[in-house]
């Protein structure tokens, strides 16, 4: 059984930063894609970030430049650095991990709100 804990939301004003975090547990996760996604109210759930184990990323269209995703293999723990917040960040982000994304492996969500 795979299991996932986020941590690093919050309330930023525009133009600042947050980290998130996702460690992962579970048999085989050091193997498979982590990756972030986010929903916002009224909004389908879109992919954020996506990172292989060999560091392979892949970025949603609006947050290419200013997010940047990295991963821990020795941890099993994943990290979605976001710089330069803006409104439209405002979302809950999950955390998923699987062969293929998105997978049925999800976090419990942490909200972070952009927000003057």
């Amino acid at each position: 059984q795979v299991q996932l804990v986020e941590s690093g939301g919050g309330l930023v004003q525009p133009g600042g930063s947050l980290r998130l975090s996702c460690a992962a547990s579970g048999s085989f996760v050091g193997f498979y894609r982590m990756g972030w996604y986010r929903q916002a109210p009224g909004k389908q759930r879109e992919l954020v970030a996506a990172i292989s184990r060999g560091g392979t990323t892949d970025y949603g269209d609006s947050v290419k430049g200013r997010f940047t995703i990295s991963r821990d293999n020795a941890k099993n723990t994943v990290y979605l650095q976001m710089n330069n917040l803006k409104p439209e960040d405002t979302a809950v982000y999950y955390c998923n991990v699987g062969a293929v994304l998105p997978s049925g492996y999800w976090g419990q969500g942490t909200q972070v709100t952009v927000s003057s």
